[in-house]
């Protein structure tokens, strides 16, 4: 079966439904559409209790099990719920992706007095100042948990830098002199100068405490779950030799290869490709290149060229290491990120990510459930992407056999799928638009002969027929996609 990722959660996804209650309700939908891999948020005490959604972490070790930061349970529900959705999810042969967020933490219990040099915000790697003594929130002791689990205390000396600057809105980067190096950590990458330091008190992966922590952290936290693969989050400020001492430990520890995509959040690709070579392919990455490209086109129609929407990105250069995505909780609306592909063109994008052979496609959550949600005087409605059902069917049982590219025009280009012969109701064929009206001459092969095609989008009535060498003209509808698989396997889709 190919790989799918399913992002089963986004930035606004309200408290009062209870996440890990519904994954338990969907386990069984999830497994029918021929999901592999569910994509969990992070299930750790947020800075802001239940209202956080997990990336400004406090407590690693709280899975929604004490009462800290207002509340005891996390934004998705407690830690007994989260426990089995992992189990429901894993009864129905699906294996469980944890949201892994290592950079940084908010919410210090204390704060403490340190000696501290300020650096520009936009080269990290120039002091702007005197050393001095400061009091900086870098004290974490966990009083709700009491020590339970784990005794370590973080301090000034597990944190690389903090940003304390509350009175403005600049950003007032100071870093901390713990004697782990002069300045930052050495990452891929020269944005910033260095962009090791992100937001909140940032971790101190030079600190040979801090590691061990974090190898007991996460031999404690799959062993407690279950959890079987991981999704690293912002990995473009953090050591990579510290994620590759961490994933080997894990690794050797359980005896088995975490199946593990990492994010990191750039589009250029020489930075992915760096990042890669450095993990020695310990990792996938998404493909924000790609993820960019489906964004212009949405913005720019027929004055993109369909024929270049692989150009620069991973699933082109590096497929086997490109997972694949159309938006997720970084773009959607109101987000810093913001990048949110317009609807017309969502169907063309997901149709790229899931019915082609290269890459592992992500799908998220608003795509198929939709979504709504308020923030500030901003009401968003996110509908469900049409056809993604069906497409989602497709993979699921017809992705097998050679396939055929035909990206040889700006706004009409296609691709057909042969499938088997093995598999009768195999053979695909997808043709996509951003202009006018159009069609694709495509050869499926001469087991695909004299066979007959019909849209599953329902933009056509008539059938396509194959002539004995299966070869036919597939047409598409201006501005459109449509989806030409077997007739006789309609009933496979529904």
């Amino acid at each position: 079966m190919s790989l799918t990722i399913f992002q089963f959660f986004h930035w606004y996804y309200p408290k009062e439904k209870k996440l890990w209650n519904e994954v338990v309700k969907q386990a069984e939908h999830l497994q029918f559409i021929g999901i592999s891999h569910v994509w969990l948020p992070p299930a750790y005490k947020s800075s802001a209790g239940e209202n956080g959604v997990g990336y400004d972490v406090y407590d690693l070790f709280d899975l929604g099990e004490f009462n800290q930061k207002g509340s005891t349970v996390t934004r998705y529900g407690s830690k007994r719920e989260y426990i089995k959705a992992i189990k429901t999810l894993h009864e129905h042969k699906m294996n469980v992706m944890a949201d892994i967020v290592l950079n940084h933490k908010n919410g210090a219990d204390e704060s403490e007095k340190v000696h501290v040099i300020q650096v520009d915000a936009n080269n990290r790697n120039e002091v702007v100042s005197e050393p001095m003594e400061k009091e900086i929130a870098t004290k974490y002791y966990f009083p709700g948990r009491n020590k339970k689990y784990s005794e370590f205390v973080w301090d000034w000396k597990t944190f690389t830098g903090i940003d304390d600057c509350s009175d403005t809105n600049e950003k007032c980067i100071y870093k901390i002199i713990n004697g782990y190096g002069d300045l930052w950590d050495d990452v891929v990458g020269d944005e910033f100068g260095n962009f090791d330091y992100l937001l909140g008190a940032d971790i101190e992966f030079r600190n040979p405490a801090v590691t061990a922590e974090l190898k007991y952290w996460g031999k404690w936290y799959v062993k407690t779950t279950g959890i079987d693969s991981f999704r690293l989050d912002a990995v473009k400020h953090i050591s990579a030799n510290f994620y590759k001492e961490w994933l080997d430990y894990l690794n050797q520890t359980f005896k088995k290869q975490f199946f593990t995509v990492a994010e990191y959040w750039s589009s250029d690709l020489k930075y992915l490709h760096e990042y890669l070579d450095v993990m020695e392919n310990r990792v996938q990455l998404f493909d924000v290149p790609l993820h960019h490209n489906f964004f212009d086109a949405s913005k720019k129609g027929k004055d993109f060229s369909l024929a270049n929407i692989f150009n620069g990105t991973l699933v082109q250069t590096r497929p086997q290491s490109a997972v694949t995505f159309v938006d997720n909780h970084d773009t959607q609306p109101t987000q810093s990120l913001e990048s949110f592909v317009e609807f017309w063109f969502k169907p063309h994008a997901n149709a790229i990510i899931l019915l082609r052979q290269q890459g592992i496609p992500c799908v998220f959550y608003p795509s198929y459930y939709g979504a709504s949600y308020t923030v500030g005087d901003n009401t968003i409605e996110l509908a469900p992407v049409p056809h993604l059902y069906k497409m989602l069917k497709i993979r699921q049982q017809f992705l097998e056999g050679e396939q055929n590219d035909y990206f040889d025009h700006p706004n009409v280009v296609a691709w057909c799928n042969k499938g088997t012969e093995e598999n009768q109701d195999s053979g695909f064929a997808v043709v996509l638009s951003n202009n006018e009206d159009g069609f694709k001459e495509m050869n499926l092969g001469q087991h695909n002969g004299n066979k007959k095609f019909v849209d599953i989008t329902e933009s056509f009535n008539d059938a396509v027929v194959t002539n004995e060498e299966g070869t036919a003209f597939f047409p598409v509808k201006s501005r459109s996609i449509s989806i030409w698989i077997k007739d006789i396997a309609l009933d496979k889709i529904k």
